[in-house]
């Protein structure tokens, strides 16, 4: 209720005497009480003096009046508690602004993405695009609906379709009381598409070079190197080698896709991680002897069991040992762990795999599973590598609920720490 010089509150002085009469009986009961005699008359005194004020106090106001204020008022009331309960029930992101575009209610879905909007303050300062600042304008100058796609770029980089609509009755200068901005998160969306432009891209290029390479090398055996012996031997050398890349880009191409259709069928066969992790630093002994490399292995006699498919964790591990016997070219060694670890409710082993090589500098650490990533092109490219390898580990361990944490600073190597999930924990160390 909104008192103005029309609506004048009366007290009669019956009303002033009930106040100062609470009051004084107030003090006097407290004072008793509080001179060692029991609390209660004390209680019951703040009680009768604070009836008396609210009765006191209360405006004596046309009722007429006061009723049809009141009731607009709960009308009001009733109106925000719906739209806020609606809102709150809807899936997308919903803000609600005045008239004026200050905010004035945000669903839970938009509260996620925009966690520092408040109430009664400007929409413009947490999203900034012009395109919504114009349609804003238009919307509230009269307009009708819009709907404008930009990026936000702060606190992240974020792809938004926002349809602006103007709620409830216009005012003379056509301004709404309200508006909806009613929110579709495209980011995802972009980003998987970004993803997909990337893949194509790199899967063309990845083939590209080797096939430009053979044709190239064919033309010259069938034209002036015909009759060279010397010439014929190394350019078909090097055309093995070239067909041998395509070969591997293309079972790499073949095995993530396998991989991703099995994204959401769960293994069901009981393996033991030991003896897998085993025979990977067995095989890769010979390859690593030839880097100048020594894989020391620090295996726990398990058994670690666990529900996985074995060739595809033999193949993250053997991804995962063989990069840092390739890239970790500066140490002497590489070290491989296979240990106990998580909780007694939820049991895990834990294999890491260290390299003493120059790093990995940390701009390219949250990358590294990427799809054609490579921290450097050249020596990815001299070492064989097709850089989907990390990109199969990622998908192997998702697909087994496992993680991988990596670890690196320049000049001092890189750690690779995989956790697996295991049916019950036995390990006793060696």
């Amino acid at each position: 209720m909104v008192l103005s010089p029309d609506n004048p509150v009366r007290r009669s002085p019956r009303r002033r005497f009930a106040i100062a009469l609470a009051v004084a009986l107030a003090l006097c009961v407290l004072a008793i009480g509080w001179g060692g005699v029991a609390p209660l008359p004390a209680i019951i005194a703040l009680a009768a003096m604070g009836a008396a004020l609210v009765y006191a106090v209360r405006p004596q106001v046309n009722v007429r009046r006061d009723a049809v204020s009141t009731g607009g008022f709960m009308q009001r009331v009733e109106r925000d508690v719906a739209i806020v309960g609606l809102l709150a029930a809807f899936p997308e992101p919903v803000i609600l602004l005045d008239g004026h575009t200050n905010v004035h209610t945000i669903n839970p879905a938009a509260g996620r993405i925009f966690s520092g909007l408040e109430k009664g303050r400007p929409i413009t300062p947490y999203m900034r695009a012009p395109e919504l600042g114009e349609a804003l304008d238009r919307v509230t100058g009269g307009g009708g609906s819009e709907t404008v796609t930009f990026t936000e770029r702060f606190p992240v980089e974020r792809w938004l379709e926002v349809t602006v609509s103007p709620l409830g009755a216009r005012g003379s200068a056509g301004r709404p009381e309200m508006v909806m901005l009613a929110i579709r998160d495209l980011t995802p969306a972009q980003r998987l598409e970004r993803m997909r432009a990337d893949f194509v891209a790199n899967a063309s290029h990845e083939l590209r070079t080797p096939l430009a390479s053979l044709t190239g090398f064919i033309e010259t055996l069938q034209g002036p190197a015909r009759d060279d012996t010397k010439a014929r031997e190394k350019f078909l050398a090097t055309m093995a080698e070239q067909a041998r890349r395509m070969a591997r880009l293309i079972d790499d191409l073949l095995s993530l896709s396998r991989i991703e259709l099995k994204a959401h069928v769960q293994p069901d066969t009981e393996i033991d991680l030991v003896p897998v992790v085993r025979h990977v630093v067995d095989a890769l002994q010979p390859i690593a002897a030839a880097n100048g490399v020594e894989i020391r292995a620090d295996l726990a006699a398990g058994p670690f069991r666990m529900l996985a498919d074995r060739d595809e964790i033999t193949q993250v591990f053997q991804n995962i040992v063989e990069n840092a016997v390739k890239y970790g070219r500066g140490g002497k060694f590489v070290d491989v762990s296979l240990a106990a670890g998580g909780s007694a409710k939820r049991p895990e082993a834990v294999v890491m795999v260290r390299d003493y090589g120059p790093g990995i500098p940390a701009e390219h650490l949250p990358r590294l599973t990427e799809r054609f990533y490579r921290v450097d092109v050249a020596q990815s490219r001299e070492t064989g590598g097709t850089g989907l390898g990390l990109a199969i580990v990622k998908h192997i361990l998702n697909r087994h609920r496992c993680s991988l944490k990596v670890d690196s600073r320049e000049g001092e190597g890189a750690t690779f720490t995989v956790s697996l999930p295991i049916l019950h924990q036995e390990a006793k160390v060696a």
